[in-house]
């Protein structure tokens, strides 16, 4: 259930970033523009501030930890262990410069580290009894111009995520569009990610290795490296949205994608039990159409409260329906101390491909026992507190703030989990 939890650690860093980008709209409104401060073309800056100058303008790191338990492992067929550790480490750096028509440009380079054990992985192997570890990087990089008359941005990013068994390279075109007003925005994402997934197969399904003698003839034989080979797996998706300032206390964000994946979608060690007691590796289709769409709203209740609500419901091609409902509710308890408790629910219908452990009709043109694809609900929910003293956190006047989140997560499939999370913000 390895894309359960990745899902899990990314709703928690994406509730802090999306916090925090409220927070200095917040801070902002009917106050001056905080970034950069150039003087208008054809006049001097009276300051002697060089305004095209890159400039480092802020540093973010989050760090977090996630434990899950589970008992329907992919690995074996929709049975056994599903415990997994993570511990996952991401640093973005962005910098800023004007260019010569006084255009702001941003540039965000990211790095990711993960660190996870898995009950299930050890089992690939037949003989497999306790937990496999393994590591994950992911370095990216975005840059962004945003128009200085119009305040409409266009923006280029990159991506690379590498592990033992999975590597994706990935890129992505940006942009977005403001209303005359600027009361509205229009904005669109186009990506794709290029994977290559390694034939990594179950002992007793795995094709005979190759022995390689020594040269010379001297000396053991030894089998050489293992070449399992790899399969693509391209997605493309096409992300569209549109926000709206109703009134000073109303925003709304409609939201939809489109998602479409070729390729290898399962893993080959993945195990299916037929009802016949027979096993064999999961077969899915090879292609997916995805159709997620959603609405945002974001109402500021009073000085001190705000509440974010977010529903989606999602569609695809193979079978499976779901919607999410969302709240958190930031308090400011004061001007530099906040708390915010969330919650989150989601409901899905099971895969037409899906069946339990021995479940499965030998006849079955595609199958898997993965419980990603089962019918279960899921509950979300923690808290986050965020500092960010005038003086900086701790008396470091370059640490603007902290976020410390924790939360927990439960299936009706008996998958539990939780996560700790901490994030610190450079200036």
């Amino acid at each position: 259930m390895k894309k359960i939890y990745l899902s899990v650690i990314g709703f928690s860093i994406i509730c802090h970033l999306s916090a925090r980008a409220q927070s200095r709209k917040d801070n902002t409104v009917n106050k001056p523009d905080s970034g950069v401060h150039a003087a208008p073309p054809g006049k001097p800056d009276s300051s002697g501030y060089n305004p095209r100058r890159l400039r480092l303008d802020e540093v973010d790191f989050v760090s977090s930890y996630y434990g899950q338990t589970g008992d329907h492992s992919a690995v074996r067929g929709g049975i056994g262990s599903e415990a997994v550790t993570d511990i996952a480490n991401g640093l973005d750096l962005k910098l800023i410069w004007l260019d010569k028509a006084f255009n702001k440009n941003s540039l965000s380079v990211g790095l990711g580290f993960d660190y996870h054990t898995a009950a299930s992985q050890a089992y690939v192997s037949l003989t497999g009894a306790s937990k496999a570890s393994g590591t994950r990087i992911y370095p990216s990089l975005d840059w962004t111009i945003e128009n200085a008359k119009s305040g409409n941005t266009f923006g280029i990013g990159a991506y690379y995520s590498g592990e033992v068994n999975y590597h994706s390279l990935g890129a992505d075109a940006h942009f977005s569009v403001k209303t005359d007003d600027k009361m509205g925005e229009f904005s669109a994402k186009l990506q794709g990610y290029f994977d290559k997934v390694t034939l990594i197969f179950p002992d007793e399904f795995e094709p005979a290795l190759p022995v390689v003698i020594n040269p010379g003839g001297i000396g053991r034989p030894r089998h050489g490296k293992r070449n399992w080979g790899s399969s693509p797996r391209d997605t493309y998706t096409a992300s569209l949205s549109y926000s709206q300032i109703i009134n000073s206390r109303l925003q709304i964000v409609l939201l939809g994608d489109a998602v479409t994946q070729n390729g290898y979608l399962g893993l080959p060690f993945h195990r299916v039990y037929f009802s016949n007691g027979k096993d064999t590796i999961e077969k899915l289709p090879s292609s997916r159409f995805k159709l997620p769409v959603g609405l945002r709203a974001n109402y500021f209740l009073g000085d001190n409260i705000i509440l974010r609500a977010y529903y989606r419901y999602y569609a695809d091609n193979w079978g499976i329906r779901s919607n999410t409902v969302g709240l958190e509710v930031p308090y400011k308890i004061t001007p530099f101390f906040s708390i915010s408790p969330f919650y989150r629910f989601y409901s899905q219908s099971a895969s037409s491909y899906f069946a339990p452990y021995e479940a499965h009709n030998p006849t079955d043109q595609f199958y898997t026992s993965n419980y990603e694809y089962a019918k279960f609900n899921s509950q979300f929910f923690g808290v986050g507190f965020r500092i960010a003293p005038p003086a900086g956190v701790f008396g470091l006047q370059a640490l603007h703030e902290m976020e410390i989140r924790y939360g927990h997560y439960s299936q009706n499939t008996d998958l539990v989990s939780d996560v700790l999370s901490i994030s610190l913000g450079f200036k």
